[in-house]
């Protein structure tokens, strides 16, 4: 692709939240392109790219020379790739480095990688100093179509997932679609499972696309990546725009989420389970809880089931190496929900493909049989 077709192929999309809003960038080649895509945005002292020590053999060289055309040196802090990055102790050493390299009030934080780069990066720029200026550059596809997009920033305890954190907004967030190229398959295939939740909790239409082209995306079409991302970011932005904080309906976004934590908190935030792969296995997990209440029916459950084993998407704890897991113990895991109220956990439960709901109605014997029955064993 030359460079007057990537031009043609790039799309922007209004995050629209007043004063806050910002726009996100698609496209490939953007990366290379900072310079003309962050000009107005990288405020008037020093700028740290904050990555992971993976994406930064490919991405950082590219990214701290489009800024230079700028005149203005980056300061790169590196640190580990995965999950237990996103620790009270990175946050404080990200945070220590920053200061001591001269952080202001007129820094810019830009978050180079995956989901965990862009929550660590974001809280720290929500607390350093009160608040400092970030900038989203994703480079998986998890991030791409869900993460960067929001304003959701935050770190895990040893009670759970993201249980500390802000509500932050970006300036900005450019999705580079060609650094899709360099993920492994296992890491494609966990960031498909964030594009599907969307065509599952409100866009039928998407999830029949994705039946037709879902492996095409994950082989590379870059039509069909752009099309998908496209599609997820306007999904995720309408929602962000409705419900910023999170009051009611964005809590939808977090379909699967509940059981998918859980999941991963069992597994010990080891690397042995992708948070996508998770989010794929608690999904179905969500869709088998709704067609036990009464919800939707075993129909669309078999669609999805058939879907994800068309892709490679796991469908359940078993499948994530779980199978030796306690339904108890990990209905005590989601009991550490965030969306836990008076003890109560609140499900995002489907009604049919494209149609979700909350419900806080769920009974702890219910969970309990739908998780015995994916774990193959009694309840």
């Amino acid at each position: 692709m030359n460079a007057a077709d990537m031009e043609d192929s790039r799309q922007v999309l209004r995050v629209e939240l007043g004063a806050r809003g910002y726009d996100i960038h698609i496209g490939a080649g953007l990366i290379a392109a900072a310079d003309d895509l962050l000009a107005d945005c990288l405020g008037t002292g020093t700028v740290f790219i904050v990555t992971d020590d993976i994406v930064a053999s490919h991405y950082l060289a590219p990214l701290q020379d489009a800024l230079g055309r700028l005149g203005r040196h980056a300061h790169p802090l590196i640190l580990p790739a995965g999950e237990a990055t996103k620790s009270f102790t990175q946050w404080q050493e990200l945070c220590e480095s920053m200061l001591a390299i001269g952080a202001e009030r007129g820094s810019t934080i830009i978050a180079l990688g995956g989901g965990v780069i862009g929550d660590l990066a974001g809280f720290a720029a929500a607390t350093l100093l009160r608040g400092v200026d970030f900038v989203q550059i994703p480079t998986t596809l998890l991030a791409q179509v869900d993460s960067s997009v929001g304003g959701k920033t935050a770190i895990n305890t040893g009670h759970g997932k993201n249980l500390v954190g802000a509500f932050y907004q970006p300036k900005r967030v450019l999705i580079d679609t060609a650094a899709l190229d360099s993920l492994p398959p296992r890491e494609l295939s966990a960031g498909y499972a964030e594009t599907v939740k969307y065509g599952l909790i409100g866009d039928a239409g998407f999830f029949e696309w994705l039946e037709r082209h879902g492996q095409d995306l994950l082989a590379g079409d870059p039509a069909a990546r752009r099309h998908a991302i496209a599609v997820s970011c306007a999904a995720k932005a309408a929602t962000v725009r409705a419900d910023e904080r999170e009051k009611g309906q964005r809590a939808l976004l977090n379909f699967g989420h509940t059981f998918a934590h859980a999941f991963e908190a069992e597994a010990g935030y080891d690397g042995g389970v992708l948070h996508g792969e998770a989010v794929a296995a608690g999904m179905l997990m969500a869709l088998e809880l709704s067609r036990s209440a009464g919800l939707c029916d075993g129909q669309d459950v078999a669609r999805v089931r058939a879907h994800f084993a068309a892709v490679g998407l796991p469908d359940g704890p078993r499948a994530l190496g779980g199978g030796g897991w306690s339904a108890e113990a990990l209905y005590r895991h989601m009991l550490k929900d965030k969306k836990v109220a008076a003890g109560r956990i609140t499900f995002v439960l489907a009604t049919a493909i494209g149609e979700a709901m909350l419900s806080d109605a769920i009974s702890r014997e219910a969970v309990i049989e739908v998780l015995a029955a994916a774990l193959d064993s009694a309840p």
